[in-house]
């Protein structure tokens, strides 16, 4: 009887909808229980497991196997993108999204190359967050609309270098922008995945380039 088979298989599918599970990577407790609840009390939608580390996210993830992990890049020690790299391989099923309050560019694509499939801000209204994990969960790559602009933009800008600037590598240049919009040593480091160490000789050959001993005084000769 395929034609009752077929009503079956369709009423089970109704009384039995979709359900994505979702993992959250993110330290601030108030955020992370914002998503925990955003996400359990919606349809179709179970929160199985919250990390507020990158070394607890890197043991645990893989056992939940989660669908979806949102991910923040700011975490105590290791950066968010660190941790998609890490487990981008491991666990081939789960589709990673940024979810964070930074903007810039260059963490941006740093997020994209180690395998996330979206980036969304913090600030992104909670029916737009349970949109971009189900159309990260279906093959998309949710982006909120800000983060597309500057995305596109990146792609259109064509900023005229500097002879200074010229004098610098692609990782110089990248690092300096980084310096200029005030993050730390370990922020780069864990942005672009890269130790502390490596950070630190890239900023020691860019002073010795551009022939200045501190950061105001190259960011000021790049002008």
């Amino acid at each position: 009887m395929p034609g009752f088979t077929v009503i079956l298989i369709l009423r089970l599918l109704l009384l039995n909808p979709m359900n994505i599970t979702v993992a959250i990577v993110e330290d601030q407790p108030e955020t992370r229980e914002m998503l925990c609840f955003l996400i359990n009390s919606s349809d179709g939608y179970t929160c199985v497991a919250t990390f507020q580390n990158a070394e607890d996210a890197i043991a645990g993830i893989p056992e939940y196997a989660p669908d979806v992990a949102l991910v923040d890049i700011h975490l105590p020690e290791q950066s968010g993108i660190w941790v998609v790299q890490q487990l981008k391989d491991a666990c081939p099923t789960t589709h990673f999204v940024m979810c964070t309050s930074l903007e810039d560019t260059t963490m941006i694509f740093a997020a994209l190359q180690a395998g996330a499939v979206g980036y969304l801000l913090t600030s992104t209204p909670p029916d737009k967050i349970l949109e971009a994990i189900t159309d990260a969960h279906s093959g998309g790559a949710p982006m909120s609309s800000t983060i597309a602009r500057k995305v596109v933009a990146s792609f259109n800008l064509k900023r005229p270098q500097s002879t200074e600037l010229e004098k610098l590598t692609a990782r110089e240049r990248e690092i300096l922008e980084l310096l200029s919009k005030g993050f730390r040593y370990k922020e780069i480091a864990g942005g672009l995945q890269v130790s502390i160490e490596t950070v630190r000789k890239h900023i020691h050959n860019i002073y010795q380039k551009l022939q200045v001993t501190s950061r105001t005084d190259a960011l000021n000769k790049v002008k």
